[in-house]
């Protein structure tokens, strides 16, 4: 069974950063397309960034794009989202997925979730 499981959410002050992780068990790393969604309060899931997992393609939402960087260490089975210069507006719950075989910027039947991580930005 596919389990996820992130940490290093926490409370910063804006402009601080916070690397987040997300572990991986019980399937082979290299079928899924791993990647990082945040929900705000009374808000759908929305995508954040997106890892491919042959060749390491990475893709990012408006929002994250040069702040956030998404990362993997294949060995360790282990998907990284650093947040640089956060904003208070970055305040959300944030959830790593993995989907077998497709790459998707919007939650899908098939996207396994982790239990999520808040990250909160204090102005």
């Amino acid at each position: 069974q596919v389990e996820l499981v992130e940490s290093g959410g926490g409370s910063v002050q804006a402009g601080g950063s916070l690397r987040l992780s997300c572990a991986g068990s019980g399937y082979t790393y290299a079928e899924y397309c791993l990647g990082w969604f945040r929900q705000f309060p009374g808000k759908e899931r929305e995508w954040v960034a997106l890892i491919y997992r042959i060749g390491g393609r990475t893709l990012y939402a408006d929002s994250a794009k040069g702040r956030f960087t998404i990362s993997q260490d294949e060995a360790k089975n282990v998907m990284y989202l650093q947040l640089s210069s956060l904003k208070p507006e970055d305040t959300a719950m944030y959830y790593c997925a993995a989907r077998r075989n497709v790459c998707s910027y919007t939650p899908a039947s098939d996207h396994v979730w982790g239990r999520g991580t808040q990250v909160t930005v204090s102005s």
